[in-house]
């Protein structure tokens, strides 16, 4: 059973200070009231013009003010309880030498600067934003440029990520970092982000009871979302487009993804989702459009994948022998080149009432359920597993000979592998 507490937990604290609601005011209309009579002020008009400096006279459980500016002060750290406001998109330049700012500290509130060019260090996970061994963590409406990692959490519990924009300048996967980083946390809220131009754009290792939503990851190296080893996690309503290999899920277990949507991943090594060594888990409500693959599943059990679409893919569904006791159920299939393809002759995997464009059945009961069972792993399918160099033969007339013959007599392709109910009209989802 799937427990989330991000949510309420995360608005009702941020409402309970004073200075998170005066945030929420300042991000809505950037007006300065009074609400913050002791607050520190940071800036060419203000008797304090470092940052740093205002970071030491601001008192634990205060707010300080930074104005517009650019400021380039090295590493600054935050070690207390203070809320770090900036008006109107003060600049913290990194100078390509230095992590730009580092939190250590419970409930601390960082909004409305733009972070740019951090350090970057093949020993050192250099970020514009480092949180190390935190709590109540609030990064809100910041924009962060050309940096090795943009927001680096470790070891940390109830942080909130909420509408940053991230944006690396990469060269190559070893040279770039992530955008999103969480390392061995837990409740964390990553949502309404854009992150690109990274080596992962959003990347969780050892990270429980979290909720990723409404981001938008695009154009990074490698994947647009990486889990490992990370369990009771919610994924939904995000965007996944243009990444080099997609999305992976490894080595996890009761993750729901529900909602989201994975177009354009293309490559030798792409897919909308890897599942790699993950049970008892939801892929539902979600979009497949122009992938590579839409999900590829190796060593998983237990997965129900249910109510997608699955559109204009190259492959819909790969599904290698490792996998047992998953359900394909009630899923749309339009105009992918192969719906389904194994590497195995052995079936330990259900499908039933999904609906395929190109089945060829009828439905004379008139119940929307076709007469006779639909065989979604083609002969053609099985050819291309096995010698990848026969896609040069794809719709050729050869091929559809050899694909009717093999529905007609089945020699090949395992006869358990079947939709015994498939629907004959679109799932509505």
């Amino acid at each position: 059973m799937l427990k989330f507490s991000s949510g309420p937990i995360f608005i009702s604290r941020l409402q309970s200070k004073k200075h998170h609601i005066f945030l929420i005011l300042v991000h809505t209309a950037f007006v300065v009231s009074s609400l913050q009579a002791n607050a520190v002020w940071v800036g060419e008009q203000h008797t304090i013009k470092s940052i740093r400096e205002g970071i030491q006279k601001t008192p634990c459980g205060d707010t300080l003010f930074v104005d517009k500016g650019f400021y380039q002060e090295g590493n600054l750290v935050i070690d207390k309880s203070i809320a770090l406001i900036g008006l109107h998109q003060p600049i913290l330049d990194g100078g390509n030498q230095v992590e730009i700012l580092t939190i250590s500290a419970v409930d601390v509130t960082v909004a409305g600067f733009v972070f740019q060019n951090s350090g970057s260090s093949s020993m050192g996970d250099f970020a514009s934003i480092k949180c190390i061994d935190c709590s109540y963590i609030y990064l809100l409406n910041n924009q962060i440029i050309n940096s090795f990692f943009g927001i680096h959490f470790s070891n940390s519990d109830h942080g909130m990520i909420i509408k940053n924009v991230i944006k690396g300048n990469p060269t190559n996967e070893q040279n770039t970092g992530n955008g999103i980083h969480v390392w061995k946390s837990t409740d964390m809220h990553i949502s309404d982000n854009e992150v690109s131009g990274h080596r992962d754009g959003i990347y969780f290792e050892f990270v429980t009871s979290s909720l990723i939503q409404r981001n938008h990851s695009f154009e990074n190296i490698r994947y647009a979302l990486h889990f490992m080893f990370s369990h009771q996690d919610m994924y939904t309503h995000n965007n996944f487009y243009k990444n080099g290999a997609g999305v992976a899920v490894m080595y996890s277990h009761d993750v729901l993804m529900y909602y989201n949507n994975f177009e354009k991943n293309w490559g030798s090594s792409a897919f909308g989702i890897l599942l790699k060594e993950i049970s008892d888990s939801k892929i539902e409500y979600n979009t497949f459009t122009d992938n590579t693959v839409g999900i590829y599943m190796e060593g998983t059990s237990r997965i129900i994948v249910s109510k997608n679409k699955f559109f204009s893919n190259g492959w819909a569904l790969k599904i290698q022998a490792s996998c047992n006791e998953n359900q394909v159920n009630e899923n749309n299939f339009f105009k992918n080149t192969f719906d389904v393809a194994s590497n195995g002759t052995m079936v330990l995997n259900s499908f039933t009432q999904n609906y395929w464009d190109k089945y060829e059945g009828y439905d004379l009961a008139k119940d929307g359920i076709g007469d006779i069972p639909y065989h979604p792993l083609n002969l053609y399918s099985v050819l291309v597993e096995q010698n990848p160099s026969t896609l040069i033969l794809l719709r050729s007339f050869l091929i559809s000979i050899l694909d009717r013959a093999e529905k007609v007599i089945p020699v090949l392709t395992p006869a358990e592998l079947v939709d015994n109910k498939p629907s004959m009209n679109p799932v509505i989802l």
